[in-house]
């Protein structure tokens, strides 16, 4: 579980920005609903599943087209799967293609927030649900079990069983890998100290360096 700072300072995202998905928000008098909790509860605890939920939102963000749009379908999509995380399981994005057209046609989404798209007879994910579905993995039961947030060939991953689910390598946490690079340790010195290839060393400061962009 991580705080809503955390979560949004491990996705890149506005604190903001990810208060509005999880509860929703109040503007001009009007109310607008959660796209990721069945309704607002103000916890201030975001579970695995809705990290994960929001971790997909977070590939549409400068879509143009209010996220909001995207609740119906994935209302549809929990009762469906009779899971409140649908979109932290593979089934939308492996078997429920049809499915997912369907809610889409039937709640009129907007294209730019399409979850998947027809080519000919064949249904593909948008390019947006296709980058997401590439930085997850999937255990036996098709549930999300680890997020590689700089991308699928990094060895960067964020587990909920390693390191209290912070972003590490092998382990060891990116951030301490940082530090050692921050304060002057040459890579080679930091890969020996831990037993680490020098490229997932790289990786693990590539990454910390680019989150640090993303806060600055």
């Amino acid at each position: 579980m991580y705080g809503v700072g955390e979560a949004a300072g491990l996705l890149g995202l506005g604190l903001g920005r990810v208060r509005a998905w999880l509860d929703g928000y109040e503007r001009g008098g009007a109310f607008y609903e959660p796209v990721i909790r069945p309704e607002r509860t103000g916890d201030g605890v975001v579970t695995w599943g809705e990290f994960v939920e929001l971790g997909y939102l977070r590939e549409y963000r400068r879509k143009g087209v209010p996220l909001q749009r995207l609740r119906p379908v994935i209302a549809a999509l929990r009762d469906e799967y009779r899971t409140p995380y649908p979109l932290a399981t593979a089934k939308p994005f492996v078997h429920g293609r049809d499915l997912v057209l369907v809610l889409q046609n039937q709640n009129d989404l907007p294209h730019p927030l399409a979850m998947v798209v027809r080519s000919g007879q064949t249904i593909l994910l948008a390019d947006e649900a296709e980058r997401f579905f590439r930085k997850v993995e999937f255990d036996s039961q098709e549930a999300a079990c680890r997020l590689r947030p700089a991308g699928p060939v990094s060895s960067v991953v964020i587990d909920p069983l390693i390191r209290f689910g912070r972003p590490s390598v092998r382990g060891v946490s990116t951030d301490r890998l940082w530090e050692l690079y921050d304060a002057g340790e040459p890579l080679r010195v930091i890969s020996a100290g831990y037993d680490l290839p020098e490229s997932e060393v790289r990786a693990a400061v590539a990454y910390e360096e680019q989150q640090r962009a993303i806060a600055a």
